[in-house]
């Protein structure tokens, strides 16, 4: 089973660095593991998740907990919810289209509450900080259970 990550974020609006930062702490502790950059978003992620069979998405949530509080979405509904993002197109959007198109069939997201952004900053909260090795521990298993079920 191939897995890729796709963390998603912007560095410079402080606590939508949080998929970055899971990014940048997945290359240092499971390099073996396929994690690209998907900046803010948007209708780029759909050719980011072709060839896989599962795709684990982690970014900065907002009004669905806590700050610094960890999701994790297996059947993630494309209404009904908030928008995951500030982005372009909302995840749960992308997500139903690569499911129309017939790409990632199996998605995941693991999301890091952040509350709201509302000036620059290149300092995340302390609690949202202090989530992102937690969110990286959670990213990787995630992709080790998918290359167990796919044993």
């Amino acid at each position: 089973m191939r897995a890729r990550v796709i963390a998603c974020g912007n560095p410079l609006m402080g606590n939508d660095a949080a998929g970055p930062g899971v990014l940048a702490l997945l290359g240092k502790e499971h390099p073996e593991i396929d994690a690209v950059d998907g900046g803010t978003g948007g209708l780029g992620l759909v050719t980011l998740m072709e060839g896989y069979d599962r795709i684990v998405i982690v970014d900065a949530t907002s009004g669905l907990g806590e700050p610094g509080e960890i999701r994790v979405f297996r059947d993630l509904p494309v209404e009904g919810i908030p928008s995951l993002s500030l982005h372009e197109l909302g995840i749960p959007e992308v997500i139903a289209l690569a499911r129309t198109l017939g790409i990632a069939p199996e998605v995941i997201v693991v999301g890091i509450e952040g509350g709201r952004n509302l000036a620059f900053s290149g300092e995340m909260d302390r609690a949202v900080r202090a989530a992102v090795p937690r969110a990286a521990r959670v990213v990787a298993e995630e992709v080790k259970r998918g290359e167990q079920e796919g044993d």
